[in-house]
């Protein structure tokens, strides 16, 4: 095997009392894409700000192409050629326009001229489609266009390595695929990454290898089938499992109903859920659970779980507070037709002996 380009040996980061990094070792091999998952908090944007230099470990080295870049002597300039960041709040500079944007490090920096630098710049804003957006300041510009800017303004430096801190976390949702496509077509040019991102399925789709970090530490690094199909540490398998299930709950007949569908459309785009199960998810929740279960209620308790297999099966569970109520027993023909078009199997259980015991269906979706 070739020379890592980058190496980690035994890195720590404390601040006082707290160590979001702990003993890191790891090799990253030119070409690689690797997704770096886990909860928040657990070190993960502080390895990336770490590779480039941006924050000063408190001990281990980090080699770079056979540099250290933790020495004193490092030319912290040279690394930045060669690594660029892009990060979650964009950092672009408000009082620059785009184009003077993505020419700034190639002129001041790359010492570039700055028709070369102009020239470059509109290529790669033609790339992701904003060239009409040069003359722009990024106040004018949505999430989504800031976002593939700074991207393309990393991109301007010929960087060998890209490192994406969340970079759709502050998109609203339907601007995240517009960004991750670019990320995608630059993936395939072969430039080596690091992504640390809570969109599953991207970090599935995306990525050579799967890191996954808790109280910073890495607890397992493997292709993404292991990491997410068949994980072998119980922490990384209690993460999975968690991403895996959403509850909604309906405990007033004032139930925000848009939020509700947010929710079940953000956990479909992130466990990579088709399309036609998540519109067997977005009816169940319309026409079950706000049409036929919380109209009959008075004081309704509705608690919808969708549980999605490593299988690639998913199933629903719903509770519902009250009397004895059977949805096969439903006069709403039309609402009862929809929802079993939908349905591959559905059982129902009520203990007519326990006052306190819910309702209880449980099913199981068309594949």
């Amino acid at each position: 095997m070739n020379e890592p380009m980058i190496k980690i040996r035994n890195l720590t980061m404390s601040f006082g009392s707290v160590t979001p990094l702990k003993n890191i070792n790891l090799d990253i091999q030119r070409g690689d894409i690797v997704a770096l998952i886990g909860p928040s908090g657990t070190g993960k944007s502080t390895l990336l700000r770490l590779i480039n230099r941006l924050e000063t470990p408190t001990s281990g080295s980090i080699i770079v192409d056979g540099e250290d870049i933790t020495a004193p002597d490092c030319r912290l300039e040279l690394l930045r050629k060669k690594i660029g960041m892009i990060f979650q709040s964009f950092n672009l500079f408000a009082h620059l326009t785009v184009i003077e944007n993505i020419m700034a490090a190639p002129v001041s920096v790359a010492h570039l001229s700055r028709q070369a630098a102009y020239d470059q710049a509109m290529k790669l804003l033609k790339s992701v489609g904003l060239q009409s957006k040069a003359l722009s300041y990024p106040s004018e510009l949505s999430g989504g266009q800031q976002q593939r800017i700074a991207i393309v303004r990393a991109l301007a430096m010929n960087p060998e390595m890209l490192l994406f801190d969340e970079p759709t976390s502050a998109l609203d949702p339907t601007m995240v695929s517009e960004v991750e496509n670019v990320i995608r077509r630059v993936a395939e040019e072969g430039t080596t990454m690091m992504i640390v991102t809570h969109e599953m399925e991207f970090a599935r789709s995306i990525a050579n290898r799967v890191i996954f970090m808790e109280n910073g530490c890495i607890h397992e690094d493997g292709t993404p089938d292991q990491i997410f199909n068949h994980p072998q540490s119980e922490r990384t398998r209690q993460f999975i499992q968690r991403l895996k299930v959403l509850t909604l709950t309906v405990d007033s007949h004032e139930v925000d109903t848009l939020s509700c569908f947010t929710l079940i459309e953000e956990f479909v785009a992130k466990n990579g859920i088709p399309r036609r199960t998540k519109n067997a998810l977005l009816s169940l929740f319309d026409e079950l659970c706000i049409g036929m279960l919380l109209s009959r209620m008075e004081s309704p308790l509705i608690k919808m779980m969708i549980e999605y297999g490593v299988d690639g099966h998913v199933t629903v569970n719903i509770d519902y507070n009250g009397d004895r109520f059977d949805i096969a027993d439903s006069t709403d023909d039309i609402a009862l037709a929809i929802v079993k078009a939908f349905i591959a199997d559905m059982s129902y259980n009520y203990d007519a002996d326990d006052r306190e015991a819910p309702n209880h269906l449980k099913i199981s979706l068309v594949d």
